[in-house]
């Protein structure tokens, strides 16, 4: 799990205590937001940008951020319709913290965290919000990629992937 300095910040994870992790298109990424002056966790997956925003989260319920990270992310799964094991095994005692290495991911995160304030704002809160609508909009997002084809929509990469991975399981 590759954090932003704030996050890392808020768990008290050390420099030395960081795993030295070579990157990889299977890390996920996690900022904490605030918004609403709530603290909020925005999760995103780096070969697929698959995103998950949890709302008014606490400093207890991210100690310690593996379970809570699993959990999550296992949610969203399922509400995708998705394989639990889309993204290899969630074992939440495997997650080791290590510091973001990517400033392309960390750029689409921004993207996501601006489209998060622009749906809570036009919802009239964080409290008004329909969370489960909003993440499943960010994971229908399009984005503009560097590489080819040009442009890509998450759901539509993780659904590409979980295809994959059911076909090699014959």
């Amino acid at each position: 799990m590759r954090c932003t300095a704030k996050l890392l910040n808020l768990v008290g994870a050390r420099a030395n205590h960081l795993a030295a992790l070579e990157p990889s298109d299977a890390d996920w990424y996690a900022n904490l937001l605030w918004l609403d002056r709530r603290k909020c966790l925005l999760l995103a997956h780096t070969g697929t940008l698959f995103s998950v925003f949890a709302a008014d989260v606490r400093k207890a319920d991210l100690l310690p951020l593996g379970s809570l990270v699993a959990r999550l992310i296992q949610r969203e799964l399922r509400a995708e319709g998705l394989p639990l094991d889309t993204f290899g095994n969630l074992d939440p005692n495997g997650v080791e913290l290590a510091k973001t290495a990517s400033r392309n991911v960390l750029g689409y995160m921004n993207e996501i965290a601006r489209q998060c304030e622009y749906a809570i704002a036009e919802s009239g809160g964080l409290g008004r919000c329909d969370i489960e609508r909003l993440n499943g909009e960010l994971r229908r997002h399009l984005h503009l990629s560097r590489q080819p084809p040009g442009y890509f929509v998450p759901i539509d990469l993780v659904r590409a992937r979980s295809r994959r991975t059911a076909r090699s399981r014959k």
